[in-house]
């Protein structure tokens, strides 16, 4: 197993973690035969071992309740990984709080914490779909209420300490332990911004640490967003916290091949979805523009996908980059030369480039 570590240094002299992230989405074999979910799940665990030996800091399993993707219980995913790995952080990408109860998730992933020896934390959010909602009984006119007050009920739990808490949502509790106890606390929490001032202002009110969901446009456009927490961590006197950022993106031997494999699979998904929510179909001079420098597409080959990488890290200061890998029914065979290339050639360029910007 490589013990190759993934952190790079930032200008500022801090050093920035590479992860990976998958929603597991059902993709079909190199000849095109769909995957059964069960098979899907399978490869997003030998993908995480992989992440691992190939150097890789972090593992995100995302949380979908609908067909095109397998992953609807991201902890019992990661509790199989923890069981195949030893070193690689684990956690969601994200955890859908609105619509989950905040006290079986964080009894849920105290458990990945036993089970990975301390190595498990939690992205909450709200999500970008809102199948779960209807699912489980919640309405959406709530969708504000729901993770407000869930949110302020999880960060008093991911302390570990007993927690005395009353809403609307849920039963109160009073000086209430939840088990299991964690060996080390706190539970290691993010929170998942999509670029909401709102959110990122009560991100900073809990002290936790802020995930921007980047899926479009020129991820130097966040940098007001970063700038906006930083000043409201400073606000409620809390000290500073670390800013990660997902963006998606496939690394191939060439720019052209990372390209030609992605474009399909890439458009279709966003025509599915585009579908769902209005949205017209991409044109390929619109991929083009997203895999561009300026994009927020991380595609090609190392040392492009390496360049804009440290971009964003250095124009962001990230503490955390995490490329998600998944996109439609792209194979896994493709997705294990992203991450053998992420971890043993893009991440080193990171370090490189970041270093010498430091320099």
């Amino acid at each position: 197993m490589s013990t190759l570590s993934a952190a790079a240094v930032t200008p500022g002299g801090a050093s920035v973690e590479l992860g990976l992230d998958t929603f597991g989405d059902v993709t079909v074999d190199v000849d095109g035969t769909p995957l059964p979910p069960g098979r899907v799940l399978r490869n997003v665990v030998e993908e995480a071992v992989l992440a691992e030996e190939v150097g890789l800091d972090f593992f995100g399993v995302g949380e979908h309740h609908r067909d095109d993707f397998a992953v609807s219980a991201p902890e019992v995913v990661l509790g199989a990984i923890a069981a195949r790995t030893e070193r690689i952080r684990l956690g969601s990408a994200v955890t859908v709080l609105s619509s989950d109860d905040p006290v079986r998730v964080f009894e849920r992933f105290a458990t990945v914490a036993g089970l990975s020896g301390g190595r498990a934390e939690v992205i909450v959010g709200r999500g970008s779909f809102t199948e779960s909602f209807p699912l489980f009984g919640h309405d959406l006119e709530d969708y504000e209420r729901l993770f407000d007050e869930k949110l302020a009920l999880f960060a008093q739990l991911a302390t570990g300490r007993p927690v005395t808490w009353s809403g609307t949502v849920r039963a109160p509790l009073t000086d209430q332990r939840v088990h299991p106890a964690l060996e080390a606390a706190p539970l290691p929490t993010w929170v998942g911004v999509g670029g909401s001032q709102h959110s990122v202002v009560r991100t900073a009110q809990y002290g936790l640490p802020m995930m921007l969901a980047i899926i479009g446009g020129n991820p130097l456009a966040f940098a007001p967003f970063v700038e906006l927490y930083r000043r409201a961590l400073s606000h409620f006197e809390r000290p500073p916290a670390p800013v990660g950022a997902h963006l998606p993106g496939h690394v191939a031997a060439t720019d052209e091949l990372a390209r030609e494999r992605y474009w399909p699979h890439y458009a279709a998904m966003h025509a599915r979805i585009g579908g769902e929510r209005g949205w017209g179909p991409m044109t390929p001079a619109q991929f083009e523009a997203a895999a561009g420098p300026d994009g927020a597409l991380m595609v090609g080959a190392p040392e492009t996908v390496a360049a804009k990488i440290a971009r964003v890290v250095a124009g962001l200061g990230l503490s955390r980059f995490d490329l998600k890998v998944s996109s439609g029914t792209l194979p896994h065979e493709h997705l294990l030369d992203t991450i053998e290339l992420y971890g043993k050639e893009v991440a080193p360029r990171v370090r490189a480039l970041l270093g010498d910007a430091g320099r």
